[in-house]
């Protein structure tokens, strides 16, 4: 496939995520009373939003730069059945619960809801299989991959299809499209059974990574260390909350609420500790372009506070003084922004610098402090090995070593004529 096919295909389901992920979060606010919109309600819809950004977004960056490389299509598209359940969850209970047929096609986006999450398992799972280089870690790991496709198809139909109600959403409704009798009931009890079992290739893929990691050495082992602990605290976060309905809330009281926010959050280390192996360990060759996400991303978001923040705050000095609306802080405000990009630029790329390319700025730090020392040394000698120092610190060469030539001072003319006066 081209790369233009490519794109094609790739950024809409990118952009896809990013507005169900963003309408979600506006209808989740507008389908609930005033009342429920606490602390705990925006930590929630906030982690999801991240948890369900953070792959595509890392998905970008690999296929921008490695298009044909299967990490990036699957970071991509990992997330889009969440993104979907994200949107139609609130659609629906504004739809048929908060203000009845305000939005139409309520109970379809409820039926939406059953099953996508079992397509986005899946691809996780073969995420974790595949990662980094894109191949199973040996043959013995098909059936692996052959279980979680069958898995997700099933578990996705299943859901689709039972009869009953729709488990886990935010209030009660009956699948509209579930079968009746009792293929709908066996439909039922398979999606309830593949919904704790889905614990089960996750663990695998967690192991497989796990057993990459011990294999690796290098450089691909390093990349390797942070994927592999952010999923093993993933596993084991699951691996509890599946477990913790079984037990009573009287020995643990309260702890149901605590590990749903904590997993919520956990979930987006998976992508980030992958941003992170590539950018101290040059996986993909995208450092670059993640170094500038990081620098622009930040400081957009920090120009952005500060204009607003000036803006409203100097209106409000300006209503108070005079009594009424003025452009001056609007004015104000943007020459405050013009004065701050560049130093605000420099610092974000120096902390980028120091936390991710540590090595370039310690090099770019080790040959101001020689430039420096070159200016006061006057020993030959002390300045020989000062230099092959610093180039063996910045450079890493396999052999460094220093040739200096000397050259012969000119012959003078008494030299020349004392010379051709011995001659014979």
């Amino acid at each position: 496939m081209s790369r233009r096919a490519a794109s094609w295909i790739l950024w809409p389901v990118v952009t896809l995520q990013v507005v169900l992920t963003i309408s979600g979060g506006l209808l989740a606010v507008l389908a609930r009373p005033a009342s429920s919109l606490t602390v705990g309600f925006a930590l929630d819809t906030v982690g999801v939003a991240i948890a369900i950004l953070a792959s595509p977004v890392v998905g970008a960056f690999i296929f921008w730069r490695r298009p044909e490389h299967p990490i990036g299509w699957l970071f991509c598209a990992a997330n889009l059945g969440w993104a979907i359940t994200n949107f139609v969850d609130p659609y629906a209970m504004y739809a048929l619960v908060a203000d009845p047929g305000s939005l139409p096609a309520g109970k379809l986006a409820a039926w939406f809801y059953a099953w996508p999450q079992y397509i986005s398992i899946g691809l996780v799972v073969l995420l974790l299989l595949l990662f980094p280089d894109g191949t199973l870690l040996s043959p013995r790991w098909r059936p692996v991959v052959w279980l979680v496709v069958s898995m997700a198809a099933a578990g996705a139909m299943s859901s689709a299809l039972a009869a009953g109600q729709i488990a886990d959403i935010g209030f009660k409704i009956n699948n509209p499209l579930g079968v009746e009798g009792s293929v709908g009931y066996v439909f039922a009890v398979l999606a309830r059974l593949l919904q704790p079992l889905a614990v089960v290739p996750l663990a695998a893929a967690a192991f497989s990574l796990a057993l990459r990691q011990h294999r690796a050495r290098g450089q691909e082992r390093q990349q390797l260390k942070w994927l592999t602990s952010s999923v093993g605290l993933v596993s084991v976060l699951v691996v509890m909350e599946a477990a913790l309905p079984y037990v009573s809330e009287s020995v643990m009281p309260g702890w149901t609420r605590v590990l749903d926010e904590v997993l919520i959050f956990s979930v987006a280390l998976v992508p980030i500790s992958a941003s992170i192996a590539i950018l101290k360990y040059r996986l993909y060759d995208i450092a670059v372009l993640i170094n500038r996400a990081l620098v622009y991303g930040p400081l957009s978001a920090m120009l952005a506070l500060i204009y607003v923040g000036g803006v409203i705050g100097l209106q409000a000095v300006v209503r108070t003084i005079s009594g009424q609306e003025s452009t001056l802080a609007v004015v104000a405000s943007t020459l405050m922004i013009a004065a701050l990009f560049n130093p605000l630029r420099h610092r974000v790329q120096a902390f980028v610098d120091r936390r991710f390319y540590r090595k370039k700025y310690d090099a770019k730090r080790t040959l101001e402090a020689f430039s420096a020392k070159l200016r006061d040394e006057t020993d030959l000698a002390t300045l020989n090995g000062t230099l092959v120092a610093v180039v063996r610190e910045t450079m890493q060469p396999a052999h460094a070593s220093l040739w200096l030539r000397l050259d012969k001072p000119p012959r003078t003319s008494a030299q020349s004529s004392r010379s051709r006066s011995v001659q014979p």
